[in-house]
């Protein structure tokens, strides 16, 4: 599924690098540490490759 806005993309870039070992686990905070745990590699993989052009910085809550 591919990122909605670009503060999703960048939490599971973030989420990604912890995941294989590049970053450690306890620097993650928030939805990058909630991604880290609930979703696959490759999910995350699809998310954070997510072009961030005309993206919103976040989603509105609308």
């Amino acid at each position: 599924m591919p990122a909605k806005s670009a503060a999703q993309q960048k939490a599971a870039g973030a989420a990604l690098a912890a995941k294989r070992g590049d970053m450690k686990k306890s620097e993650l905070k928030g939805a990058s540490k909630s991604m880290e745990k609930s979703m696959s590699e490759t999910e995350l993989e699809e998310m954070a490759s997510t072009k961030r052009k005309g993206k919103p910085e976040h989603k509105s809550k609308n």
